[in-house]
């Protein structure tokens, strides 16, 4: 591949995520349970396949957001009854945070309303096709890190 092919293809694998990315936004948000963001789902679901508790800066970096966004999310969820956060005993800085049972049951409801979404893909593009895919687009992602 000479160097002026480059350009092109980066564009359209770009053009082609960021396409796809709008896309599962759409989709996954329409989706939701009423009242519940793509971004409070994306921190529900961190905290329930974490088996421990988080702090807001942690799950700012998982979620690719600010600090500040975070924390706009984290307090949303804390007044909705789905996490608990607690001051950290050694750092009065420093918070964490942590699933509540109502929180649980909220995201298995979101997985829930989503799942079909999930069908869909799967049976449109089948299994192996999106199990070969995964390493690069985990590759693009450590790429951009």
């Amino acid at each position: 591949m000479s160097e002026g092919d480059a350009d092109p293809l980066a564009i359209a694998l770009v053009s082609e995520v960021l396409a796809v990315e709008g896309m599962i936004r759409s989709r996954l948000s329409r989706a939701l349970p009423k009242g519940m963001e793509l971004s409070h789902f994306v921190v529900l679901n961190h905290l329930y396949l974490s088996p421990r508790e988080r702090s807001p800066i942690q799950l700012a970096h998982l979620s690719n957001v600010t600090k500040g966004a975070m924390t706009n999310t984290l307090n949303k969820l804390e007044v909705l009854g789905y996490v608990h956060i607690r001051p950290d005993w050694d750092d009065g800085r420093r918070k964490w945070v942590s699933l509540s049972d109502r929180g649980r049951n909220v995201r298995e409801e979101a997985v829930r309303a989503i799942a079909p979404i999930f069908e869909g893909l799967l049976s449109a593009l089948g299994l192996e096709r999106i199990r070969s895919a995964l390493p690069l687009f985990r590759d693009l992602r450590r790429a951009l890190d």
